[in-house]
Parts: C-alpha cells; sequence; structure tokens
C-alpha cells in the first residue's frame, strides 16, 4: 500500500513512521529554565550525527503549536544533557514522559537524582550510566505542518561522562552491563537482542 504524506492523515503517518523506524534510542533530555527549575523528557526522535566535533540531535513535537519546556529551556539557554536509558532506569524514563505543569520538576516526580554538569547548568540523572553535556549549535522548525509540527535541535556535545563500570579495554563498551533500551511503536520497547557481526567489504 502507498500512503501519499500530504493526504494522509497525521496519526497514521507518525503510526507508520515510528513502528517501521525501529529501533530508535533515547534521548533522556534534562534542561533548566530561566529559574533554575530542572526539567526532564524523553525523545526518540534523537540520534548522533558526527564525531568530528561529535553532535547529536532530538526533535521535539509542537502540538497544537506549542513548544514543550525542554525547547523553550534549550533556545532560552542553549544547554542541555544527554542522559542515555537502560534497562535500570526505564521505568523512570517512562514517568518522565507525562505533559505536567512547567513548574513540576521532573527529577522530583521520578526520584532521580539530579547532579551537577561540569560545562553548563542542567543536571544529570545520576542514574543513568551515560552523559553528554551539550551546547545548541543550530536549530530548526520543520515547516508546512498541520498540527504544529516539530523542531529539529542539533548540539555539540562538549564532554561525554561514561560510568566506568561499562567500560572495557580499549575504551569499549560493554553491553551486558550497559544494558540500553530503544524505543519500539506505542508502548513498545527493545532491549539488546542477538549481535551478529559483518565486516566492512
Amino acid at each position: 500500500m502507498q500512503f501519499n504524506t500530504d493526504t494522509t492523515d497525521n496519526a497514521v503517518v507518525y503510526k507508520l513512521l515510528t513502528g517501521t523506524v525501529i529501533p530508535r534510542p533515547i534521548g533522556w533530555i534534562s534542561t533548566i529554565d530561566e529559574n533554575g527549575k530542572n526539567n526532564l523528557a524523553p525523545f526518540s526522535f534523537f540520534n548522533a550525527v558526527g564525531e568530528d566535533p561529535p553532535h547529536v540531535m532530538f526533535s521535539t513535537v509542537r502540538t497544537g503549536n506549542k513548544n514543550k519546556d525542554t525547547l523553550n529551556n534549550v533556545l532560552a539557554n542553549k544547554q542541555f544533557v544527554v542522559n542515555l536509558v537502560t534497562e535500570e532506569t526505564v521505568e523512570q524514563m517512562n514517568i518522565t514522559s507525562q505533559s505536567v505543569a512547567s513548574d513540576v520538576d521532573e527529577f522530583e516526580l521520578a526520584a532521580l537524582t539530579p547532579i551537577d554538569s561540569v560545562f553548563i547548568k542542567p543536571k544529570r540523572v545520576k542514574e543513568s550510566y551515560v552523559h553528554f553535556e551539550c551546547e545548541m549549535v543550530h536549530h530548526y522548525f520543520l515547516e508546512d505542518h498541520k498540527n504544529g509540527g516539530a523542531c529539529i535541535v542539533i548540539g555539540k556535545i562538549l564532554t561525554m561522562h561514561v560510568a566506568d563500570e561499562i567500560l572495557m579495554e580499549g575504551n569499549r563498551i560493554n553491553l551486558e552491563k550497559y544494558k540500553p533500551v530503544a524505543r519500539l511503536a506505542g508502548s513498545n520497547y527493545s532491549k539488546i537482542g542477538e549481535i551478529f557481526s559483518i565486516k566492512r567489504s
């Protein structure tokens, strides 16, 4: 079946997109507002986009033409932390996906521990094994949208925090200890399954 995105209902497009582009890493983005209030929310439209210099991107929807708190905070101070989600933190991540008032601290809501970053103001999630302190370098609002669209944010990684317990010789990541979680469609998530290798030609 063919789906013309100009004429297909947006809910159908979303269902097809999130059901086929899988699994997607989760960027658990922590920010801070002008009053020093913490904000923490997960985004599955997220990925790394380069390593020289290292950059990541995430995209946040704008339902009803309104920005999420995460986007407002990043646009205001150009700083955010990417905390990566594991099996140990997935339930707390899910709690922070709730739509709550902007004065609610999701660290407190999900019983998480905020710890200081080194170069930026937003806090890091102590319970996460990996944190990227980022500075926004670019943002882009998607055009020709039906219901508010989305904004893509690109950030340069200023420093990377990786827990010693998931590091192996040669700075490789021990996946058996890391246990990352990825997003599928609907309420579904995935763990690391069977791993196979193919040498490049």
